[in-house]
């Protein structure tokens, strides 16, 4: 039994290949191709491409296989790499183009809602977690091996139209890798391909950390009481009332015990001076009585 060896092509033609794959594909499909392009020897850089390479790299299984496919993830052979949900679709050129498909079972639902719990009041920011600036606790959820958000080997199935009989090729392998370097580039693409929404991973933790504010610190959604206006704007609030200019604490004198002031006396203000009036005498009262009711006069 004998075997046929294709020639050897060389990467500067492979690429050459690819370009024109990539330009057909455009046209067939309306889409713009997106090809691979790793920078330097490291497939991915970020936290998520990392991660992403490093738990695959995890299995024995893949361990022995996955270098196969550096090399072409490095050399620009992937033309073009797509990501949906649970598939990631892709041409590889090598002595020909091959057709990869790679399809991945979406994260269980209950696994999900136990990150989201493990998760809450601790994500609070989409920016920081794209970025994996995240507690070392949650980093430790997220990629654990069994129980984290990354798939298994036997949530993957993978298909290539090379000849290739083995389980993995390196076309499939390069693949692999290119979806971590795609996340280097798209890191929200991971939840995509796990089909869950990362919205609902912030909305959970947003919502904690609403119902359970810091020690010390206000909600933000809470309005503002008075006191805090009054501090705020130099100002007194009453309810109802017209605020008024707060005086300085300092020209605030407390009130200085008066002496009673007899019910005979009464105070009227007269301009900006209060003036205190005598009772009238007792003939002055008489004359005044007499006045007010009128009556017989003596005459002289």
């Amino acid at each position: 039994m004998s075997f046929e060896y294709r020639p050897y092509v060389s990467v500067a033609e492979r690429r050459r290949m690819g370009a024109k794959a990539a330009a057909g594909l455009s046209k067939r499909t309306g889409r713009a191709p997106a090809p691979i392009r790793i920078e330097g020897r490291a497939i991915a850089k970020t936290f998520w491409g990392s991660a992403w390479c490093s738990h695959l790299e995890a299995y024995s299984d893949y361990a022995n296989r996955l270098p196969r496919g550096r090399t072409y993830a490095r050399n620009g052979s992937i033309v073009d790499l797509h990501i949906s949900t649970g598939k990631v679709e892709a041409l590889v050129q090598g002595s020909s183009l091959y057709q990869i498909q790679i399809t991945f079972s979406t994260l269980p639902p209950a696994r999900w809602t136990t990150f989201k719990q493990q998760s809450a009041g601790r994500v609070t920011n989409l920016i920081d977690l794209l970025q994996g600036r995240l507690s070392k606790e949650i980093l430790a959820d997220l990629t654990h091996r069994d129980t984290g958000l990354f798939p298994a080997p036997s949530e993957i199935q993978m298909k290539c139209s090379c000849p290739d009989w083995a389980g993995m090729c390196k076309h499939l392998a390069a693949v692999l890798y290119g979806v971590g370097a795609r996340l280097d580039e798209k890191p929200e693409l991971f939840f995509t391909l796990r089909g869950v929404e990362v919205s609902e991973l912030i909305a959970s933790a947003t919502a904690t950390a609403a119902r359970e504010p810091a020690p010390g610190t206000q909600p933000a959604n809470d309005a503002l009481a008075g006191e805090d206006l009054s501090a705020l704007f130099g100002v007194e609030l009453d309810s109802g009332a017209t605020p008024v200019p707060a005086q300085p604490a300092a020209s605030i004198k407390a009130p200085t015990a008066k002496k009673p002031v007899s019910k005979s006396r009464a105070q009227t203000k007269t301009g900006t001076k209060a003036v205190a009036t005598k009772p009238p005498a007792p003939k002055a009262r008489k004359a005044a009585a007499r006045t007010a009711s009128p009556g017989k006069r003596k005459t002289a």
